[in-house]
């Protein structure tokens, strides 16, 4: 963590509505005048859309299949040297996947392939991450027990995660505002299914197969990060997705509520943020409710005053 060189971290999967929260965080940095380095989580991939193809068949003729939630297909150790050498100088190397072709044209590179590595500029206010392992932490127990006395999932805080651990790479220890936005499981499985199935020509069987073969590493890799947020945004379904497998369409926002859990409530005005958001409620003492519909607002109102703190303190330290 950093006065000087804050590092903000949004992590989770596809179906949360990861596209909102970065609509909002753009909108916030632009009302507060912030200058934010943006990386990308996919730019820490190992492999490329095509040496991943070959890789991932290499893997299933070993009886063990790499999947995008787990460090045999991402740079980890990258990722967190980047954190930590932001943190410090507010510099860092990093690169953009190009998911699309659209993007690629614009680097005049194939889609699926990296940019070159290249360093941060000077200057910046903050860093701001959005992908899958923002809050990664590769324990060698995590991999290794799975007792009751060493379960992965049972993590309080990140100081009690820590003594619990053996070293490895960690990359939590360097964000300064941790945001977890994850669905129910079942909501997301209904995107994947959706999405493979309609824009890959993938069966639903296949889908099926795929997500039981990626699931120990979005267990050990992707849940445990949730212990360690700040705040949680938990996208829930309200109609039926009992069984995602044969869901015809994926539900929406407004068909939907967002659980907001937070670590440390005693630090946020909670009757103020209900009278700013319709239709929210308190469900707990550290837990916030609001329609779906309200997701962007609820994150905006929410996350502009912890901004907006990070990086006054970041300036008053610049000055000192």
């Amino acid at each position: 963590m950093s006065v000087k060189h804050p590092i903000v971290s949004v992590t989770g999967s596809s179906g949360a509505g990861t596209t909102t929260v970065r609509h909002a965080f753009v909108d916030i940095f632009r009302r507060e005048s912030i200058n934010a380095v943006f990386v990308e989580g996919n730019s820490f991939r190992r492999y490329d859309r095509s040496r991943m193809r070959q890789a991932y068949a290499e893997s299933v003729a070993r009886g063990r299949p790499i999947s995008h939630f787990g460090p045999e297909a991402n740079l980890f150790d990258r990722l967190e040297g980047l954190f930590r050498e932001y943190s410090r100088t507010g510099r860092g190397m990093m690169r953009h996947y190009l998911e699309s072709e659209d993007l690629a044209d614009v680097y005049d590179q194939e889609p699926g392939t990296f940019t070159p590595w290249t360093e941060i500029a000077p200057g910046s206010d903050l860093l701001f991450y959005e992908g899958l392992h923002g809050g990664c932490i590769e324990a060698t127990w995590t991999r290794r027990h799975m007792s009751p006395s060493h379960n992965p999932f049972v993590i309080q805080t990140r100081h009690k995660f820590a003594q619990r651990r053996d070293p490895g790479v960690d990359v939590a220890q360097w964000v300064d505002l941790l945001i977890g936005v994850v669905p129910s499981i079942n909501l997301e499985w209904i995107q994947k299914i959706y999405r493979d199935v309609a824009k890959k020509g993938a069966s639903e069987d296949a889908v099926a197969s795929t997500i039981l073969r990626h699931l120990p590493d979005y267990v050990h890799y992707i849940t445990p990060q949730f212990s360690l947020t700040d705040i949680n945004f938990q996208r829930v379904p309200m109609v039926d997705t009992s069984n995602p497998f044969i869901a015809t369409e994926v539900p929406s926002l407004d068909e939907s509520i967002v659980v907001i859990r937070f670590r440390e409530p005693k630090h946020f005005d909670f009757p103020d943020m209900l009278r700013r958001l319709d239709g929210g409620f308190m469900s707990r003492p550290n837990t916030l409710v609001v329609p779906g519909g309200q997701m962007e607002t609820a994150i905006e109102v929410i996350c502009s005053p912890l901004i907006r703190e990070l990086v006054e303190h970041r300036r008053a330290a610049a000055e000192i």
